[in-house]
């Protein structure tokens, strides 16, 4: 079962060191190389590969015509779910759209003090994948977080792959979820070779720009593979939790939070509480053993509470929070006293869970916040999904005769720092016209042509 450990013992050291291990990336050269060989055939052999490949890696036999679900399928199986299960679904639709609308960037453009215009002009990407995984269940969920994203930036093409559900109501859920969604077509293919579709495309699925979303190994190795010729969001690991806690918190649903992210079912997630209460750390190790009697995936649980699971007794939150920051969890639950106090303590967490009604699972429906988040320590340098991430930015400049004048010598000067007369000539051409320019008095020079060009600055600001 779970280890109760006290901070500082041998057995804290060994446990810490486990837990980094999660940090190495999953990188497996034998693996990265059967991917390179399923792009190369998706590459060479395009659809015939995907039905070929589907067969058999999911045991599923497809014809070409069958790896597309048509627009009529999305739309009549949201009609079939029960109403209810149509209102969950559009309820987080609302919800995970609403946030990400409200963290927009928009295009900008301002005048500095020497006279140089310049700003960003934001725009959507055109085409992006989303990779939403299949196996054991349906993940509805991911369909919404990635593509409500997607849409509030305000891509107009989302092409969705996974591979072929297990049974015809997982099939239902996961097409209801993406006519919700908006998605403009879903296709019946997962893996590296769906991956593989996305990023060179094939005679029925168009390349993409970026693809986004989780999978297993395989996915994450193909992803790495097609970063370049694409865009990519992440390399998304197995799910993690660590939750802080204090005498305040209840024992159950501290061990309910522990075994919500454990049952993923892969066997690498990890589940983790650190507590500055004894009473608590032994009180949440007889709920765990309680609470997983009754669990249709026990066995699963099991295996990731004895690897990477832990309840962590500390001296004082302080240290906790230098643990946490240690770990940079994907989830961090704070089930403490006054928990907004503690924010400024934390430097690396994908989300954080305020109070004990903030539990992760939350987070990952229907809060709004997305929960394509980074792992396996990740979160020291990377962000969760958001709208930002389909989006590109464009600079924009424009100087001044003015500007130039004053900027264009030390720009010259500086390209010949780098050894580069050509980058230096292109100035040079320039501040001897405006010092003809200027010689000749007489001369009508005007900024009408350079400045015309500027007052696309209302355009840019908040431009899509």
């Amino acid at each position: 079962m779970v280890r109760l450990i006290r901070a500082g013992t041998p057995q804290f050291s060994r446990f810490m060191r486990e837990l980094a291990r999660r940090r190495s990336g999953g990188d497996n050269a034998q693996m990265d190389a059967r991917v390179r060989e399923i792009i190369a055939d998706v590459r060479r052999r395009g659809d015939r590969a995907l039905v070929e490949l589907t067969a058999r890696f999911d045991g599923v036999k497809l014809g070409r015509g069958e790896l597309r679900v048509e627009p009529e399928e999305l739309k009549a199986a949201l009609e079939g779910l029960q109403a209810s299960e149509r209102a969950t679904l559009k309820l987080a639709a609302r919800r995970i759209a609403d946030f990400h609308r409200r963290t927009l960037e928009v295009s900008f453009g301002f005048r500095d003090s020497v006279g140089v215009r310049m700003g960003l002009m934001v725009r959507p990407l055109a085409r992006v994948g989303i990779y939403v995984p299949g196996g054991l269940a349906p993940y509805p969920s991911s369909v919404l977080m990635n593509a409500m994203a997607a849409r509030a930036a305000g891509v107009r093409e989302i092409a969705m792959v996974s591979p072929p559900a297990k049974s015809p109501r997982a099939s239902a859920i996961l097409m209801a979820a993406a006519a919700v969604a908006g998605v403009s077509e879903f296709y019946r293919v997962g893996g590296a070779q769906g991956v593989a579709a996305l990023a060179y495309g094939t005679k029925t699925i168009p390349a993409v720009d970026k693809i986004v979303g989780p999978g297993n190994a395989w996915v994450q190795a193909a992803k790495r593979a097609v970063y370049g010729v694409v865009d990519i969001d992440k390399i998304a690991g197995p799910s993690e939790v660590l939750v802080i806690a204090d005498d305040s918190a209840l024992p159950r649903w501290v061990a309910a939070d522990l075994i919500a992210q454990a049952e993923h079912g892969s066997g690498d997630e990890s589940a983790v509480l650190i507590t500055t209460s004894p009473v608590l750390a032994s009180n949440v190790a007889a709920a765990l053993e309680a609470a997983t009697h009754t669990l249709p995936h026990r066995d699963a649980v099991m295996r990731v509470l004895a690897r990477r699971g832990a309840i962590i007794v500390v001296d004082s939150l302080e240290e906790a929070f230098e643990l946490a920051n240690r770990v940079a969890p994907e989830h961090l639950e704070l089930e403490i006293r006054q928990p907004r106090r503690w924010l400024g303590r934390i430097r690396a967490a994908g989300a954080v869970f305020l109070g004990a009604n903030s539990p992760a699972p939350l987070g990952d429906y229907l809060a709004g916040p997305n929960h394509v988040l980074p792992t396996g320590g990740s979160a020291r340098f990377a962000s969760p999904l958001g709208a930002y991430d389909f989006v590109v930015r464009t600079s924009i400049i424009q100087a001044s005769a003015a500007a130039m004048k004053r900027l264009g010598p030390a720009a010259a000067a500086f390209a010949r720092m780098e050894g580069f007369e050509g980058h230096a000539r292109a100035i040079d051409l320039r501040l001897a016209r405006l010092r003809h320019a200027a010689s000749h008095v007489s001369e009508n020079v005007t900024e009408k042509g350079k400045t015309d060009g500027v007052k696309a600055q209302s355009g840019w600001r908040g431009a899509r």
